[in-house]
Parts: C-alpha cells; structure tokens; sequence
C-alpha cells in the first residue's frame, strides 16, 4: 500500500472536502479523486459517502484512517532517524529569477518530505547556465535552458514565450509581436566569453556591439536597454523596470523552466527533489492540461 495515497485518504478524511483536501496538499481535484477510488478499488471496499457538501466516512473508511494515522506516524518516526543519521544538506542551484518561477508548490512539497533538510541555495550568474551543476557547486538546479546537456538529466516545469525587451520610445515598442527578422542590425548585449553556446544563441539575437560591456546579470541587461538602447531578449512576463516593455519573438521557441540534475552519482536527496518536480508537472498536466 501506498504511503503516499495514504496521505492522500487522510487529508480528505480529515478534511471532509476533496477540494479542501487538494488545496491541503498542493495538488489537484482529478488526481486527488483517482487515487482515493483507487485506494477502494485496491481495497475492495467503499471508504466515504459522498454527498453534495463533501464526503464522510464509511465504517471501512474509519477503521483505515485510524490504522494509516498510525502507520504515516511510524513511517515520519523512521524516515527521521533515517535523516538524522545521513547527510542532511541539499544545495540548490538558480538561475537568476528560475527558481521563483517554480513558486511555492515544490518547496511546500519538498519540505513535506525532508522536513530536517538543509536547503542551501547558491545562485549563479549568466555565463553559467547550469546554475552550478556543471561546476559541482550545487546538487541539483532550477534554471532555463537551452544548454549542453551531456551527463546532466532535464525536466521541463514551464514553458514561457521569450520577447525582446525594448524602451517604451523606441519604433517596434508598440507591436504585438516581433520576427527575429525585424531586429536585424539591433547592438546587442554581450554575455561573458565561454558562455555555453546554445545559450548564447538563444538569448542574444545578434551579435553585440563592438564596445559593448560584459552582462552577467538580468538586471544589468535590462539597465543597458533602458540606458543605451541595447536589445536584449527576456521571458514575457520578467519583472521591468519603468520605460521598458516587451514584444514577444513569434518565432523563437518558448524559454524551458527546468529541475536539472546529473545522471551519475545523484544522492537520494537529489532524486527525491526531482521527484518532486515531476509530480507538480504531472498536476498540472492533470489539473489544467498542460504547462504553461
């Protein structure tokens, strides 16, 4: 049996609501309800009565609720002993905003599950994608691609429309949209040299200028839009500065939000950590269908 579904069957017991169940767990309705049917299905037996306010248990539901609040309580004591016992310290890497986009979910989710972990965050500059991954400084990592990925497993959270960031003055400021045709003869910004070059070229649409400063923030990209009227390429919905805006690319593909890690040598921690990155994904795709 499932601990996880056991969670699952007791917050709606407790709860008495499926809806109010899901918000509990951070997750929603539809998956919620296929696991508690499946749960009797696996059972044989009917465990709540549903009624238009909510759901009450049946006598069946009552005897499992007492013997999985025991059982969840035995599992916490072991998994606690467990941790205590290992090593306890996790270090996260971001790329610049990525892993505020992912939001509280992962973190509620994650935090669920290793609640004496130390979560360590170390965050990166632009020249280096892999937020820390490539350089081993971190153990798994919340970033955007696209970049070389041998030796390091991807999943995608998000997908988000990519745009050129533009002064509120300039001529293309009030379009809807943009080609990557149109920003030909743009000076661009200048990322640090031996940036990964998938990178590279994918968030600069042209080369830069040939005085142009080395960028190795967000923000500082942004100041040299609103300063010099360099063209720089953003997520569509990157926090601005007043006197910018941003008309999407049509034809550049979305910008990936990933959980990357590497593919040798994961300690559990990390693996659990993608784990948990997967199944928001997967609720999502259940919830809405499909990421965003």
């Amino acid at each position: 049996m499932d601990l996880r579904v056991l969670r699952y069957f007791v917050a709606v017991a407790e709860e008495r609501h499926i809806g109010r169940a899901a918000d509990r767990l951070h997750m929603a309705q539809p998956p919620l309800s296929r696991a508690v049917r499946g749960l009797e299905d696996e059972l044989g037996a009917t465990l709540f009565e549903r009624t238009p306010k909510g759901v009450t248990l049946t006598e069946a539901g009552a005897v499992l609720y007492d013997e999985a609040v025991a059982l969840l309580a035995q599992a916490g004591r072991i998994r606690d002993r467990v941790t205590a016992a290992g090593t306890t310290t996790l270090t996260v890497g971001t790329l610049a905003d990525a892993a505020e986009h992912v939001g509280a979910r992962l973190v509620a989710l994650f935090r669920e599950q290793h609640p004496h972990v130390d979560v360590r965050v170390h965050e990166t500059d632009l020249a280096d994608p892999t937020a820390g991954l490539r350089t081993g400084l971190v153990d798994v990592a919340l970033t955007r691609t696209p970049f070389e990925t041998a030796g390091i497993g991807v999943h995608v959270l998000r997908r988000v429309p990519v745009g050129v960031v533009l002064r509120d003055d300039d001529p293309l400021a009030g379009r809807a949209e943009l080609a990557t045709a149109e920003l030909a003869g743009r000076r661009w910004v200048r990322l640090p040299d031996g940036t990964d070059p998938h990178w590279t070229a994918y968030w600069t649409g042209g080369p830069p200028g040939d005085d142009a400063p080395v960028m190795r923030t967000v923000q500082e990209c942004l100041q040299a839009v609103l300063w010099n009227g360099t063209a720089a390429l953003a997520p569509v919905g990157q926090p601005l500065p007043p006197g910018l805006r941003i008309v999407p690319v049509a034809d550049r593909p979305p910008s990936e939000l990933v959980v990357a890690w590497p593919k040798a040598g994961s300690s559990p921690l990390v693996r659990s950590f993608v784990r948990c990155g997967i199944s928001l994904t997967v609720v999502v795709h259940s919830g809405n269908g499909g990421v965003s």
